[in-house]
C-alpha cells in the first residue's frame, strides 16, 4: 500500500492534468451518448459548450455596443444605475443615438418654458409629480386613491423575485411615496413594510382563495380590513410576456412561508389556469369588479395586454350603459417583463405598448370615458422621454419592473427562469440573496423615483407645462421612416388624447386621498445630483 501511495506521490502534476484529459477523452467517446460534438471531437468539444455558456456575458461586456443589446441597452441601464445611486446620469458630447431611425421619437419643447413659480410646491420638492386623476372618484368608492408618484412598482410577486428584493423595492416605495404592486403572488410579509399596497388578483386567487382554488371574498375583505395600505386592488387579465398563458407551481417549490402566503397547500402541484372562474365574460366582469369594490370600498381595476379589441368595444359599451366597471386600466405591451415564458409567447404574443395603448384609449375616448378612468402604463417606459411619450398619448400613472429591478441590483443575466440570479433579485437561492442590503436597495429606489420625476418635470416645463398631465399628442413627434415623414403622434396614431381636468399642483398636494403619506410642506429626503466640473480653461 505504501508503495502505491509513494508512486502516486511521484507523479507530476502535467502527468496528473493528461491523464484527467484521457479520461475525459474516453469518456466523451465511449459513454456519452447525447452529444455528436463531444463523440466526434472529444476534450475539445467541451470549449465550444463552455464558450457557449458565457457568450451572454462575452457581448454584454466586450462585444455589444452602448446601444445593442436587447430588452435594455447599457445606456438605458447606466441611467438607471447612476441615477439610482443618486450619481451624475449626465451624458457628454451630444447623442450617440441614430436619431433618423424608424420610430425614433422628438419632443416638442417650446420656446418660452414654463416658470415655476415662487411658493410652488416644486420648489421645495422638485421630485413631487402625483397623478392628476383619482382612482374611484367617479365611481365614488368609498376609498379613492389619488397615487402620489407618477411612476410606481409594476406587478412581481414574492416567489418570482427574493424576499430581500421585495422588502428593498416596498421601502424604496416608501421613501419615494410610491406604490407597490404586490403582483399575484400574494400579499407577503416583505410587502408590509410601509409602502402604499395595489394587491393584484390572478387566475390562482393567491392569497385570497378557497380550498378549491375558487376566489374567497371573505378573504379578501379581511385582508383590505387587516392591511389599510392596501389601496386599490388589480384584476390580471393578462400580461405583456406571456398573455392568455397558465402556469403550475411545483410541489418541490412550495415552502412554508409561500404556503401561508398564498393559501395553497404544501406537496401538491398548484395551477394556475389561463383564465379566471369568477367570471367568463366582459358583463361577468364588471359584476365581479363592482362586488369588490362595493365589499372593500377600494378602487378596482385591471391589467391585460392588448391583441383582439371587441371584448374592449364590449367592455366600453357596458360601462357607458351601466356607469359600472374598472376604475383604472394597466395596459401592459408585448415587450413586457416575466420571469420566465416560452419565447414564442415572448416574441409575438400581444401588441407592443405603443400599438396597444392607442387601440384601447381610443375605444375608450368614443364612448366619453377617458376622464373616469385612470390609465397606467407599463412596458419599457421607466425612462423619462419614453415617460413623456406616454403622457402624450393618454397615460396617467407609469409602472416599472425591470427598470426597478435594475435599480437594485439587476445587471440582466436573463436567468430569471433558472433560480440562478447571479445578484440574488430573482432567486429564491439563500446564498445569493444574501448579498443584497435591503436599507442600501431601498435607498437606491428612493433616488431613482425621485432622480426620474425630477427629470420628467424637466421635460415637462420645457415643452411649457406644469405637470405631464398637460401633454398632447402634437407635443411628440415619430420618425416613419422616410424623409419629411415624421409625425405627431396625433398624426400617426389618428387621435388626440382627451384633456385631463388639471388646475395646479397645489391642488395635488392638498388632495385628501393623495396616497404615500406623503408629508405635505417637507423637501423629499434626496440630495441633489452633482455633475462633475465640465470647465475646459485648464485644457
Amino acid at each position: 500500500m505504501n508503495e502505491v501511495v509513494e508512486l502516486i506521490k511521484d507523479i507530476p502534476w502535467y502527468l496528473w492534468v493528461l491523464i484527467v484529459l484521457v479520461l475525459i477523452a474516453l469518456y466523451d467517446v465511449f459513454i456519452n451518448k447525447k452529444h455528436t460534438i463531444l463523440h466526434n471531437f472529444p476534450v475539445v468539444g467541451h470549449l465550444r459548450y463552455l464558450l457557449e455558456s458565457i457568450g451572454p456575458e462575452l457581448r454584454q461586456y466586450i462585444v455589444a455596443g452602448n446601444r445593442e443589446e436587447l430588452p435594455f441597452n447599457r445606456i438605458e441601464r447606466g441611467w438607471v444605475y447612476a441615477s439610482s445611486k443618486n450619481e451624475n446620469n449626465y451624458e457628454g458630447f451630444g447623442t450617440d443615438q441614430d436619431i433618423y431611425e424608424v420610430n425614433y421619437v422628438f419632443i416638442n419643447n417650446a420656446v418660452i418654458p414654463y416658470k415655476i413659480p415662487e411658493n410652488h410646491h416644486n420648489v421645495q420638492d422638485p421630485y413631487f409629480v402625483a397623478c392628476a386623476k383619482v382612482m374611484g372618484e367617479h365611481h365614488k368608492r368609498r376609498r379613492p386613491f389619488r397615487p402620489a408618484s407618477v411612476i410606481n412598482v409594476s406587478a412581481m410577486s414574492f416567489g418570482s423575485l427574493s424576499a430581500k428584493a421585495i422588502e428593498s423595492l416596498n421601502r424604496g416605495c416608501k421613501l419615494s411615496y410610491a406604490y407597490h404592486n404586490t403582483g399575484e403572488g400574494g400579499l407577503s410579509p416583505y410587502h408590509k413594510t410601509g409602502a402604499d399596497i395595489v394587491f393584484q388578483i390572478g387566475t390562482g386567487y393567491f392569497g385570497v382563495r378557497n380550498p378549491d382554488g375558487t376566489f374567497s371574498m371573505e378573504k379578501m375583505v379581511q385582508m383590505c380590513e387587516k392591511y389599510p395600505q392596501i389601496r386599490a386592488i388589480e384584476i390580471k387579465l393578462s400580461q405583456g410576456a406571456k398573455p392568455g398563458k397558465g402556469g403550475v407551481l411545483p410541489a418541490s417549490k412550495i415552502t412554508r412561508e409561500i404556503s401561508e402566503i398564498r393559501h395553497v397547500p404544501m406537496g401538491k402541484d398548484v395551477l394556475s389556469p389561463p383564465n379566471h372562474s369568477a367570471f367568463s365574460n366582459m358583463e361577468e366582469l364588471v359584476d365581479f369588479i363592482e362586488d369588490i369594490a362595493e365589499n372593500t370600498g377600494l378602487p378596482v381595476g385591471i391589467k391585460a395586454a392588448i391583441g383582439k379589441l371587441d371584448e374592449w368595444k364590449e367592455l366600453a359599451s357596458i360601462m357607458k350603459e351601466t356607469n359600472r366597471g374598472p376604475d383604472f386600466i394597466q395596459i401592459d405591451g408585448g415587450e413586457g417583463g416575466t420571469g420566465a415564458a416560452p419565447p414564442s409567447f415572448a416574441d409575438h404574443v400581444a401588441l407592443p405598448w405603443v400599438y396597444g395603448f392607442t387601440d384601447v384609449y381610443k375605444i375608450f375616448q368614443k364612448e366619453d370615458l377617458t376622464n373616469q378612468i385612470v390609465f397606467i402604463g407599463s412596458a419599457k417606459l421607466g425612462f423619462p422621454a419614453k415617460a413623456a411619450m406616454a403622457f402624450a398619448m393618454g397615460a396617467d400613472v407609469i409602472n416599472v419592473a425591470r427598470e426597478a429591478m435594475l435599480s437594485i441590483g439587476c445587471i440582466q443575466a436573463q436567468s430569471c427562469h433558472t433560480n440562478t440570479c447571479p445578484t440574488g433579485v430573482a432567486t429564491q437561492n439563500k446564498w445569493l440573496q444574501a448579498g443584497i442590503n435591503v436599507k442600501n436597495k431601498a435607498d437606491r429606489v428612493n433616488y431613482y423615483f425621485n432622480n426620474f420625476r425630477k427629470e420628467l418635470l424637466e421635460i415637462t416645463h420645457a415643452c411649457g407645462y406644469e405637470h405631464p398631465c398637460q401633454f398632447t399628442m402634437d407635443d411628440v413627434e415619430i420618425n416613419l421612416g422616410d424623409r419629411f415623414i415624421a409625425k405627431t403622434l396625433a398624426e400617426t396614431f389618428t387621435y388626440n388624447k382627451t384633456k385631463v381636468p388639471f388646475d395646479s399642483v397645489a391642488t395635488l398636494v392638498g388632495c385628501p386621498n393623495l396616497g404615500g403619506s406623503y408629508r405635505k410642506g417637507q423637501e423629499t429626503d434626496v440630495k441633489e445630483v452633482e455633475t462633475e466640473d465640465t470647465s475646459v480653461s485648464e485644457q
